[in-house]
């Protein structure tokens, strides 16, 4: 009897996987450009290619929270975090349409800094303001957002979510 070998061909993984990035940055402008550039590749390998309004609008909301954790979460000698999650949306939630959520994922950003002291506020900047919209634009951007105090440390997490629909 004849034995033949198939090459094995690797799994390809399913679009509804959960996938996570987790990773520390120097609190300085070189750690906020440094973590922008790593999610947009992050997402671009999870399937979201580079130059589309989904890894374009995560990489908008990635860069704005880790520039605020720089300027205002900065503490010497203290790194801040950024994670970045995907998420499959089995369940529909209770007040909307269960085919609305079908096959949606939900991508969050978490950006944790270690100052209790300055939580950030949404408030409108004067017009001629050369700063204060970063915020303004997570909330335009966004799905969802806030703040979480950390309970164990010191810090603030300030995170953001968008919902991604399977025909984006």
């Amino acid at each position: 009897m004849e034995s033949t070998t198939h090459p094995v061909q690797p799994a390809r993984e399913p679009h509804s996987v959960s996938r996570e990035f987790d990773m520390r940055f120097t609190s300085t402008p070189r750690g906020a450009r440094l973590a922008r550039r790593l999610v947009s590749h992050r997402l671009h390998d999870w399937g979201h290619p580079y130059n589309t309004p989904v890894n374009d609008t995560v990489t908008l909301l990635a860069a704005e929270l880790a520039a605020n954790a720089v300027r205002h979460g900065h503490v010497p000698g203290r790194d801040f975090r950024l994670r970045l999650t995907a998420e499959p949306n089995n369940d529909a939630d209770a007040d909307t349409d269960a085919d609305v959520n079908a096959g949606t994922t939900t991508i969050r950003i978490e950006v944790t800094d270690t100052r209790t002291e300055r939580m950030p506020t949404l408030a409108t900047p004067a017009p001629d303001a050369e700063s204060g919209r970063g915020l303004l634009l997570v909330a335009a951007l966004a799905t969802h957002w806030g703040i979480t105090p950390r309970v164990a440390t010191p810090g603030k997490t300030v995170w953001a979510e968008i919902s991604v629909h399977p025909d984006r």
